[in-house]
């Protein structure tokens, strides 16, 4: 599988454009905004859009995951049913946070832990990892030891627990019991800042290191 991370929105969110080196077939992991670059990205690599993954429904990760949708007339998968309070605000926090107008969704497919997502011949596993928002999930491709992890770890820190329905308790709880038994010769793209890998996290990161 390959991947090109696409900062967007002013919060500089990761999104991931992924796809299938034999098909070409890709997913746009967290379209929260300015499109035109990751439509960019899908033409300068000759890419099929194939469908929208979220891992979270806060506004620079989801917002403009309808847009999308309609201009590409694809489907949308995740995150977990625990994020619809969330989806439903959208139209208030791009109000609050000054984002251009974010459109209410359903997704095509609720995802849970266990579950499976495809990206032409590419399968990732599905991780329900709470704690940043209730319904957050990771997705992990196992060949390629990769993981999208979102907002729940970042390069020495972890996710934001005070917004409504984050905990702390529980957002510790999915690093350590989703996260870690993955290995730690896992990377992983954070919703925010640089990549690093599980290992240096374990060793060094102040709110989870072992």
């Amino acid at each position: 599988m390959k991947y090109e991370i696409v900062p967007v929105t002013p919060f500089a969110q990761n999104c991931s454009v992924i796809w299938c080196p034999k098909t070409k077939k890709a997913a746009v992991v967290d379209p929260g905004g300015d499109l035109d670059k990751i439509e960019s990205v899908l033409i300068t690599h000759g890419l099929s859009l194939e469908k929208i993954l979220l891992t979270h429904a806060h506004i620079d990760h989801a917002g403009a995951t309808q847009d999308l949708a309609e201009a590409r007339q694809v489907k949308i998968e995740g995150p977990h049913q625990e994020d619809q309070f969330w989806i439903q605000s959208l139209p208030q926090q791009s109000q609050m946070f000054g984002f251009p107008e974010a459109k209410i969704f359903t997704p095509d497919r609720w995802l849970g832990d266990g579950d499976q997502v495809t990206v032409g011949e590419e399968t990732l596993n599905v991780l329900h990892c709470p704690g940043h928002t209730p319904g957050h999930v990771v997705f992990f491709h196992a060949p390629s030891r990769l993981a999208i992890v979102g907002d729940v770890l970042f390069a020495g820190s972890i996710g934001r627990t005070d917004f409504p329905k984050g905990d702390h308790d529980t957002l510790i709880r999915s690093i350590k019991t989703k996260l870690w038994p993955l290995g730690d010769d896992v990377a992983f793209i954070p919703g925010h800042g640089p990549m690093s890998s599980f290992a240096a996290e374990r060793k060094s990161n102040p709110f989870v290191a072992d």
